[in-house]
């Protein structure tokens, strides 16, 4: 129960707190610009908001349907071209890895297997006989 009234307390005392500074500035040091006087003047709904005019502006520049500048599609076509050629190192690369994988497994089974016929080769060979039936004597 008590610890109950000292969280209630110490939230009072913080409303009460935040009320208090509430009309107080931040502690950024200020410019001494025209502008920066303009704007504290206004307000801070000046630095929020634009004037009617430039937004009009904003958005008739930079509309859905309005065209791109030059240098825009300059700038993207050079970033598509950066992601397709990061793209195709990445898939080259992986391929790479993928055949050296698929030939040393090849390899490895292709010496098993020859290993494995030479032992049959060398356990089944009695003497008698040439290892191929075309090198055998005639009788």
């Amino acid at each position: 129960m008590a610890w109950t009234r000292v969280l209630l307390l110490s939230l009072l005392a913080g409303v009460l707190l935040l009320n208090f500074f509430r009309e107080t500035q931040g502690a950024a040091v200020r410019d001494d610009n025209d502008d920066d006087k303009e704007a504290t003047s206004k307000g801070p709904l000046s630095r929020v908001f634009m004037e009617a005019p430039d937004a009009t502006h904003f958005l008739k520049r930079r509309g859905r349907r309005s065209p791109k500048s030059y240098a825009e599609m300059i700038a993207e076509v050079r970033v598509q071209r950066a992601t397709s050629e990061r793209r195709r190192e990445y898939y080259e690369e992986q391929r790479d890895e993928r055949e050296n994988y698929a030939e040393e497994q090849r390899d490895e089974q292709n010496e098993r297997t020859s290993e494995r016929n030479e032992q049959y080769r060398e356990y089944s060979y009695d003497g008698m006989y040439s290892r191929y039936p075309h090198h055998r004597p005639p009788h």
